[in-house]
């Protein structure tokens, strides 16, 4: 099995005025607070909540 690349994933913008279903894919990623990271392997789950969210969050590959 190919081993799967790591990303990070940092908050960057508030969640305030956002859709609920925008705060809980959020809430799934592990991001609670601004400026808060979280680190995920880059599976196509994962992927597709960020890209739900890529006017909030910065990602960066590791």
């Amino acid at each position: 099995m190919a081993k799967l690349k790591k990303i990070k994933v940092k908050q960057v913008k508030s969640k305030i005025g956002s859709t609920k279903r925008q705060k809980l894919t959020l809430e799934a990623l592990g991001l609670r607070k601004m400026h808060a990271v979280v680190e995920h392997e880059a599976t196509e789950q994962i992927l597709g909540m960020i890209r739900k969210v890529d006017h909030l969050v910065t990602v960066e590959k590791k």
